[in-house]
């Protein structure tokens, strides 16, 4: 009871509670005057039971009255009333002293209201409590008793109606019983509590009956017999006044169930399935509504819900005792033997059944299980073995003929016992909250939505929401009318208003069973109501999301995007990653977002291979993959797939080796669309650390892989060959296919395989496999095939190299003849810096022989340019040291080197384009040159500033001077190009050449420095015109000329 239901409790008419003076006690007061009256010249404390009719109706015309005039909470003055009588019973007044009167007005609560009614005895009492019919209340009362006191005063009704037993004596006998059985503690209200509170303060014992004598002050004898041994006495006595079979089935049943509940029959049955227990609720309820006689037929659903529960829940304070066991099944041996015959005729013969006569055959069909178990498990006496094989049998017999009748039992009123049960909060209401969820028969009716909607609060688990959407989609897909959808509508809404008030764990165990009950599209796909406006909510919502990106909405726009989860996770996701790529910047947040919900990890069946693969990488590739039209595009969405695949504190959403097998190995291909990018995820993965001991690595065929990294590099050595409609990744990508392919070589070691003969298998398989493709990419799987594998090169590269056998072998390929020995070493060159360092430590040259010089350098040249077309910008950077190193005609002057190497590249361009070599490549060739030639003159000046800013002596004429022949080499080389669309990479260096020019000749201060800047700018004019590009020769004279007139000032 709440608080405040006991302080109403307390004073329903009167401020003061059972015990306070009012309009209540004093028509009371009247009635019981009036039957003193009518009982002289004999006291009220002699009533007897004869006398009632008579002298007990004014009592309950003044009861009657109370009723009508001062209503009360839930006939709150009925239990007033017997508290007062039975209060006065067990505590009549004290002496009319003068000092015990001041001590009661101001000490004893019910001393005035106890002083207003004449003693009375236990006929007024029962009688009184009969003719309100509240065995309950009577019931209440005495367990409120402390235990002496209640067995007494259970002993004093037993002799009441054992004598002189009238049919109305039988049922209230068998009706306080079954209150007994039904009776639990702590639920009772003020009333009840401060009727047991008085007696247990006073203390005080029935006082005899003339209630002459003063009373006694005691304490209960705590051995003396319980209340099982008082009920079992009583049944025996009146036994033979019970005639009527609605009484003898309630008789039995009680019997019966008292005797279930003895703890040497075991534990007492475990809580019954949640649906067979609303069954049999169901089946009370409805025999209650079909029962004119029984004393529920009139109370509502709810009141008769409540009152079935406690029917089924038997929690008998006093549990029946070894010896009082024995005893009840003897004598329930001995009424089966006496009534079972005329009780089941009566019972086939019946149309309906009563409530009395389902009890009586539920609790034979308890008391039957459990008599198996005691006569299995324990070890009983010759006389207890007889007398539970004897009951037992009798049991059988008596349900044989009769239990059928249960099975026709009407339990069409179980939605509503539900919808009551939930409604109320009654026992089980979690438990049938779940049934209601999940029961498809009930689903969406009006009542059903309109109980999920007023106590929604009971829903929110996640279990209970999955149920609930699984009905959703049930009724959905089989109800499409208007008042279907509207009412689906409301379910909708109830439900993601239980989900939105979750933990984001729990709102994550409902995307699971989401995506395990309906995969990818969720429930949208079966429900329209949701469908209707979903798309344009998640617009709307994602849209505002990625409108105010901040740490402090990340809460807020995980709750969106939760919402929309619930209802369709694919067509989320596939927003938010299709909003991750295309709005600049929030990327980063919607990764956040997704990661947030680790259930989004969820793994779809593949109907073709049998294989999961993962829900996410499915959404990116539909809405993402294959539709990026921009650098940007693809920067962010690589940056999103990090960011899944490493979220920080979060869980994880996608792995590497699923990126890998979704986004990589279907696109190896040189002809694939999307080859650069899938290269490009494929070093993003590569760095990502395996959070295993297996590394993630070998779940991805890792040799195949390699492989076609390696058959990419072969592609390279026909680059400019291939045909132009024909796909192939761009030579800057090659240096990216160089970079996955050593990080694949370190992670391939022997220790992640399961042995080191699979790891062997692998690796001929590999080296056979390579063998049919370029020699040069054999070279760059050193690393991993370590001293298995020498390195097998042209036969020719042993003629200029001082190769050892132990780790060299030749090889006779038709491409390396005679002479072709530099060309071999300076492709070497460009595989590695360790490998280039190799080949000049190896390289054998006798420089005191000019022939041999003199050779040397022309097939130093033309090698350069075989090499230097099919060269990435990683490769040429490795190859400059080379050149560098092996320039002729060196001198000790500081720019020298810069000239010389400007010359050699001004040489093979020269021969490049000479008649013989210049239809050698294809026009697109002629402009990865340029940018190679570019880039090396860039880091030429670079490498001119820092030279002379480390120079001892000021020597602003040498760079100056060096400037002008970089800009007469390039200009050269602008004019030889065969092929347009080279110009613009070669202005943009012509200008920095230029601009060095400037600064170093501007810090000339020598007599004659005027002088030679405007002979240098004549020259570099007079040069310049020669050009016959137009667009280039305007622009270098338009820079040439503002350097002329910064001259003069």
């Amino acid at each position: 009871m709440e608080p405040s239901e006991r302080g109403a409790a307390m004073a329903p008419g009167c401020p003061g509670g059972p015990w306070a003076v009012g309009e209540e006690t004093a028509i009371l007061h009247g009635g019981f005057l009036l039957a003193a009256r009518l009982l002289q010249p004999r006291p009220l404390r002699e009533l007897r039971k004869a006398d009632w009719p008579r002298a007990g109706v004014p009592i309950t015309d003044a009861l009657r009255e109370i009723g009508e005039r001062c209503p009360s909470p839930r006939g709150r003055w009925k239990e007033e009333a017997v508290a007062i009588v039975w209060a006065k019973i067990l505590l009549p007044a004290p002496p009319a002293a003068a000092a015990a009167l001041e001590w009661g007005w101001k000490e004893d609560g019910f001393f005035s209201v106890g002083a207003m009614i004449p003693d009375v005895n236990h006929t007024a009492l029962f009688e009184l409590v009969k003719a309100l019919g509240a065995p309950r209340l009577f019931v209440q009362l005495l367990l409120a008793l402390p235990p002496g006191v209640c067995r007494a005063q259970l002993e004093s009704l037993v002799q009441y109606i054992s004598s002189d037993t009238s049919p109305s004596d039988v049922s209230f006998f068998l009706d306080v019983w079954w209150e007994v059985l039904k009776h639990r503690e702590g639920q009772e209200d003020a009333t009840v509590a401060a009727f047991g509170a008085l007696i247990h303060q006073h203390g005080g014992e029935p006082p005899l009956e003339d209630g002459l004598q003063p009373p006694k002050r005691f304490k209960g004898d705590p051995a003396a017999p319980g209340l099982p041994a008082v009920l079992l006495q009583g049944l025996k006595q009146i036994r033979g006044c019970i005639a009527q079979p609605r009484l003898r089935c309630h008789a039995l049943a009680n019997l019966a169930e008292l005797l279930c509940l003895s703890s040497a029959l075991g534990p007492g049955d475990s809580p019954l399935p949640i649906a067979e227990h609303l069954a049999k609720l169901s089946a009370m309820v409805r025999l209650w509504s079909s029962d004119t006689d029984s004393q529920y037929h009139p109370c509502g659903l709810a009141e008769k819900v409540r009152e079935a529960q406690r029917s089924m829940s038997l929690l008998c304070l006093t549990r029946p005792s070894c010896e009082e066991l024995f005893a009840g099944l003897d004598l329930l041996c001995s009424l089966l033997q006496a009534w079972g015959e005329e009780l089941q005729d009566t019972l086939r013969a019946a149309e309906e059944l009563s409530f009395e006569s389902y009890r009586l055959l539920e609790a034979l069909t308890s008391l039957g299980k459990s008599l198996d178990s005691l006569s299995e498990t324990t070890d009983l006496g010759d006389s207890e073995t007889h007398l539970v094989s004897e009951l037992a049998q009798l049991t059988k017999d008596f349900l044989r003929d009769t239990r059928a009748v249960l099975e026709d039992l009407d339990t069409s009123l179980v939605s509503s016992v539900a919808m009551a049960i939930i409604a109320q909060r009654l026992d089980r209401h979690l438990d049938t909250c779940s049934v209601f969820a999940s029961e498809k028969t009930w689903a969406c009716s009006k009542a059903w939505v309109e109980c999920l909607v007023e106590n929604k609060a009971l829903f929110q688990t996640p279990e209970l929401v999955l149920k609930l959407l699984e009905t959703l989609v049930s009724f959905a897909t089989s109800h499409h009318d208007k008042e279907a959808q509207e009412l689906q509508m409301q379910v909708t809404k109830a439900i993601v208003e239980c989900y939105t008030e979750f933990s984001l764990s729990d709102k994550n165990k409902v995307i699971s069973g989401v995506l395990a009950s309906w995969g990818g599209p969720g429930v949208s796909q079966n429900v329209q109501v949701v469908r209707e406006g979903f798309q344009e909510d998640l617009n709307v919502t994602l849209n505002q999301i990625t409108e105010s990106v901040s740490d402090e909405g990340l809460a807020r726009a995980v709750a969106s995007v939760a919402r929309l989860t619930l209802l369709s996770p694919e067509a989320t996701v596939k927003q938010v990653c299709h909003l991750a790529v295309v709005n600049l910047g929030a990327h980063q947040f919607l990764a956040q977002i997704l990661c947030s919900f680790p259930a989004l990890s969820f793994q779809e069946s593949h109907e073709e291979t049998g294989r999961p693969h993962s829900l996410v990488l499915r959404c990116l590739q539909e809405a993402v993959w294959g539709k990026l039209s921009t650098a940007r595009e693809e920067e962010q969405f690589l940056q999103f797939l990090a960011f899944l695949m490493q979220p920080g504190s979060a869980t994880p959403l996608v792995s590497p080796a699923e990126v890998t097998k979704a986004f990589v190995l279907p696109c190896l291909k040189s002809d694939s669309a999307q080859i650069e990018l899938s290269l490009q995820i494929l070093s993003k993965v590569l760095g990502t650390p395996s959070c295993s001991e297996e590394h993630w690595i070998k779940s991805c065929h890792p040799f195949p892989l390699l492989l076609s990294l390696c058959k990419l590099l072969d592609g390279y050595t026909k680059y400019w060959h291939q045909p132009r409609e024909q796909l192939f990744p761009s030579l800057e990508t090659k240096d990216l296919i160089l970079s996955i392919l050593c990080q694949l070589c370190e992670l391939l070691g022997p220790e992640i395989f399961p042995s080191s003969e699979l790891w062997v298998q692998s690796l001929a398989w590999l080296h056979r496999k390579v063998a049919s493709l370029d020699w040069t990419v054999g070279l760059r799987l050193k690393n991993l095939y370590g001293d298995h594998f020498k390195n097998e090169v042209p036969a020719t590269l042993f003629e200029i190299c001082r190769l050892p056998e132990d780790e060299w072998t030749s090889q006779s390929w038709p491409a390396y003849g005679p002479g072709s020995g530099l060309l071999a070493w300076m492709e070497c060159c460009c595989v590695s810096p360790a490998l280039r360092d190799t080949m000049l430590a190896l390289l054998s040259v006798n420089v005191d022989n000019p022939e041999e010089v003199n050779l040397f350098s022309k097939g130093f040249l033309v090698a350069l340019i075989q090499v230097l077309p099919w060269c990435s910008q990683g490769e040429w950077k490795r190859l400059v040291p080379v050149v560098e190193q092996h320039l002729p005609l060196l001198n000790l002057r500081p720019f020298s080197c810069h000239l010389q190497l400007s010359v050699l590249l001004l040489r093979g361009f020269q021969l490049l384009c000479s008649s013989s070599c210049s239809s050698w490549l294809p026009p697109e060739a002629w402009l990865h040159l340029v940018q190679l030639y570019c880039s090396s003159l860039t880091e030429l000046l670079a490498s001119l500033q820092a030279t002379a800013g480390a120079a001892a002596q000021p020597c602003a004429q040498e760079v100056s001077f060096t400037c002008i022949q970089l800009f007469c080499h390039l200009l050269h080389v602008a004019a030889m190009l065969p092929a347009a669309g080279c110009e613009e990479p070669l202005l943009v260096v012509a200008l920095e050449v230029l601009s060095q020019y400037e600064v170093s000749s501007r810090a000339d201060v020598s007599p004659c420095a005027a002088l030679r800047r405007a002979n240098e700018g004549h020259f570099l004019q007079s040069v310049t015109h020669s050009l016959e590009h137009q667009e280039l020769r305007c622009t270098l004279l338009q820079k040439l000329s503002k350097l002329g007139a910064r001259s003069e000032h």
